[in-house]
């Protein structure tokens, strides 16, 4: 027989043909052998903005950048007529009254502004640099000023807080149409209910208040354009009927005003 048909066996011990013979069979994976790879094979997912869960609530609860919390004492102010506009406010606690200065000095109140609305919103609608109302705390107040860059970059990123932002918008909108069709055709009579009925938050989601927190007779004739002693008439009125009760200078609305007003018997 030839050398050549005589198969050669491996050089070196048992142990170690088998030992190479797994490093073999290691190297290549079977069929439905499931493969690991190493850790320089999955790189880390580094988070994005987007995967941060983002709460509205949140945001507007607490300072961060470009946010600071203001507290104001009754009769200080948040801003005046004639201040940058730069800023706007998120009512935390408390109610202000925005109001304007004409040039003879005569003021006049455009509306009311209570917890969960934003204030001084119009530097983020209009490109004028200076405030055009001036906005007084009626009672303790905590705000949240948020400057005009941080909010826009929020508002254009963030859509719960851009839809919340615009359903207020609408809201205030409609309010302010409401109060001039308020002037031109109900008695003072009735836009004094109204105010009054505004004032203790009935027709809002929440429940209402009913205590209208104090608010001296002067203010509520300078809102419903009227005199002192006409609001004196009808509080009076009011209060016979049972449609309110004065305690300790606070006012204390009924059901009842709702229902008269709602009815149209006034």
């Amino acid at each position: 027989m030839s050398s050549r048909s005589i198969p050669t066996r491996s050089k070196g011990p048992p142990s170690e043909r088998v030992q190479s013979l797994n490093s073999a069979r290691s190297a290549r994976p079977a069929v439905n052998e499931i493969v690991i790879p190493s850790r320089l094979q999955t790189p880390k997912t580094q988070p994005t903005n987007s995967d941060v869960f983002f709460d509205a609530k949140a945001f507007l609860a607490r300072a961060g950048f470009g946010k600071k919390i203001l507290n104001l004492k009754k009769k200080e102010t948040a801003f005046a007529q004639g201040d940058a506009s730069d800023t706007i406010f998120y009512v935390q606690e408390g109610r202000l009254r925005v109001t304007v200065t004409s040039a003879d000095g005569k003021e006049a109140t455009i509306t009311l502004v209570g917890e969960g609305e934003f204030l001084g919103e119009d530097c983020m609608l209009s490109a004028h640099p200076l405030r055009l109302s001036t906005a007084t705390a009626m009672t303790e107040c905590a705000l949240l000023s948020i400057s005009k860059v941080e909010m826009g970059r929020v508002l254009h990123k963030e859509h719960e807080l851009s839809e919340m932002f615009t359903s207020f918008l609408l809201a205030r909108n409609a309010r302010m149409q409401a109060d001039l069709v308020d002037q031109l055709f109900n008695s003072s009579e009735k836009r004094l209910a109204r105010i009054l009925l505004l004032l203790a938050q009935f027709g809002k989601e929440s429940k209402p208040e009913t205590v209208v927190p104090k608010i001296s007779q002067e203010l509520l004739a300078e809102m419903i354009g009227t005199t002192r002693s006409r609001v004196s008439f009808f509080m009076n009125r009011f209060r016979k009927l049972g449609f309110i009760e004065y305690n300790n200078g606070e006012i204390r609305v009924h059901n009842t005003l709702l229902n008269i007003f709602l009815l149209d018997k006034l």
